[in-house]
């Protein structure tokens, strides 16, 4: 298969190009130092419909596909942004649509397409399950028609800049089930309306990315706020999992070829010894090999895409995207570094502050190990490993 954009997906690059040119290094700068939410450039991308690209049309989105939502998601990221601070709206609405209620796609979706209501809260980790999620604590009560959730979510991201949070808790108890991904449900959550009953606390890291501990206490929700069946929650988390993987992949896939072009640059204009650095082989050979690993986790990306806009199955592809294209990102990121020297630790270069955003994608939203372990089990049927 060939896999090249067609005139429509280059407008849509593009048009996303002209968006992120009106935001310069130094506005990601300032954000970083400041640890400030971009929110100017997310209303931008809100303003210009590219963060309702996977919303049907009859609900007031672009009704695209995920080929193009992944276009987009990685043409910021090239521009030297960072579309982790608003992927989510992107995405986390797909719970809602292909699980939600028409009474609930007619409330929500519209409003998330416009901009005017965010749906960027996704509460699934807890602290003492991480990555098992079959053990997350988090409860909800049933009280008549209502529901009472209690417990606590980390790594929480964009809580205070979200209007909406998707949470999944337990209905039954893991004692309870025969099958431990049973007794999970997965509620909406409106942030305007929970009072002190949802309490988020900032966590500082590394990077600047806004994520949090969110403490729920005797939370009251309606029975009507479910999203899909009671109990089956983790299902429906479950069939947006290669989506989001898909789209984290074309991220990466964009921060690398971001860095490979800092690279490339710096080495054909850093003169040393009468010569430009790029005249090395010692700087050359890492660049290329750099080039030549993205440009073949693109190549899986898009087939992941284009499987999934498809209908047909694509966790493998979705899953090797992912690590391979984070795998290419991280390899970018040092090559780069170390082609800048003293230079790339310097914030005016812009170099440090994308190689500590590109670390992230190692570990989130999934470790590149679990993908392994996946890959182990799944594709290649050896011994389940946990």
């Amino acid at each position: 298969m060939l896999f090249q954009l067609s005139d429509e997906q280059k407008l849509i690059r593009d048009g996303v190009r002209e968006v992120c040119k009106k935001f310069p290094p130094k506005y990601w700068r300032d954000c970083d130092r400041r640890k400030t939410y971009p929110e100017e450039f997310v209303r931008e991308l809100t303003a210009g419909g590219w963060l309702a690209a996977l919303i049907p049309t009859e609900y007031g989105g672009s009704g695209l596909g995920l080929t193009e939502a992944s276009i987009i998601l990685e043409e910021i990221n090239k521009s030297g942004a960072n579309g982790a601070a608003c992927h989510a709206q992107m995405y986390t609405m797909g719970a809602i649509l292909r699980h939600g209620t028409i009474d609930q796609k007619e409330k929500y979706l519209p409003k998330i397409a416009k901009g005017t209501l965010r749906l960027q809260a996704f509460a699934v980790t807890e602290p003492t399950a991480g990555t098992d999620t079959t053990r997350i604590s988090t409860t909800a009560e049933k009280k008549g028609d209502r529901y009472v959730i209690n417990g606590q979510k980390i790594f929480i991201s964009r809580v205070q800049h979200s209007d909406l949070m998707l949470i999944l808790v337990r209905t039954k108890s893991y004692e309870e089930v025969q099958k431990k991904t049973d007794g999970m449900t997965l509620f909406l959550v409106d942030l305007r309306e929970a009072g002190d009953a949802v309490h988020a606390e900032p966590i500082e890291t590394m990077i600047n990315h806004e994520t949090n501990t969110v403490y729920i206490q005797n939370l009251d929700v309606a029975a009507e706020n479910i999203i899909g069946q009671e109990n089956r929650g983790f299902y429906h988390i479950l069939d947006g999992i290669n989506a989001e993987r898909i789209l984290i992949a074309s991220e990466a896939i964009g921060d690398a070829r971001w860095f490979i072009d800092q690279a490339v640059n710096y080495s054909n204009t850093r003169v040393v010894f009468g010569r430009p650095i790029g005249q090395n082989q010692g700087i050359q050979f890492p660049i290329a090999k750099a080039y030549a690993e993205v440009e073949a986790a693109d190549l899986v990306r898009f087939q992941a895409a284009g499987l999934f806009d498809t209908g047909k199955p694509c966790g493998r592809e979705a899953n090797l995207a992912k690590y391979l294209a984070t795998e290419a990102s991280w390899n970018s990121a040092n090559v780069t570094m170390t082609t800048f020297g003293g230079y790339g630790m310097a914030t005016d270069f812009d170099i440090e502050r994308k190689f500590r955003d590109s670390r992230l994608l190692l570990v989130a939203p999934v470790p590149n190990n679990l993908i392994l372990s996946y890959l182990a089990e799944h594709v290649l049927r050896l011994p389940r490993s946990y």
